[in-house]
């Protein structure tokens, strides 16, 4: 039974076109373009990262310690970074693998008012309004009295599916 299932797989000797015989070679020669493509751009972006690297400079390791540059050294292939005020580390220059840059600050989005007073009088708004923190007690408190209220609705809501 294989045997016949192995001798119907087979084409037949005359030949023929079979698209996949010619579908596969274009799929590896792809894969091998993108991948080589892919590597220059990479070369090129590490290139143009190298160039932007000069003392002074915010950088990031590849294991994450942030840092200023403060000098270099090619030919020992090595970098001190200073990691806070009076604290530098030596570290390969291979490591530094991101140049830091200042992100522009967020606009802070207005305050929008939590009840529909405040919309009123906008003179009045939050200026005369005290600021109330609670103490820890009182957060125990309230806490202890919202979990009685949850646990008396979980019971009356069990009660009405018992009845």
């Amino acid at each position: 039974m294989l045997a016949n299932v192995v001798a119907q797989s087979t084409q037949p000797a005359g030949g023929g076109f079979d698209i996949f015989s010619l579908l596969l070679p274009l799929a590896l020669i792809f894969l091998i373009f993108t991948m080589f493509r892919k590597q220059r751009k990479m070369k090129q972006e590490v290139a143009e990262q190298r160039t932007q690297m000069v003392p002074g400079t915010e950088v990031m390791t590849n294991f994450g310690l942030f840092g200023t540059i403060v000098s270099l050294d090619e030919d020992n292939n090595k970098a001190l970074i200073e990691i806070s005020p009076g604290v530098t580390a030596t570290v390969h220059s291979q490591t530094l693998s991101k140049v830091v840059t200042p992100e522009p600050a967020a606009e802070e989005p207005g305050i929008v008012p939590d009840d529909a007073s405040s919309l009123t009088h906008p003179a009045d708004a939050d200026t005369e309004r005290p600021v109330h923190q609670e103490t820890p007690e009182e957060t125990v408190e309230r806490l202890n009295r919202e979990n009685a209220r949850e646990r008396d609705r979980n019971d009356r809501e069990r009660n009405d599916k018992d009845q």
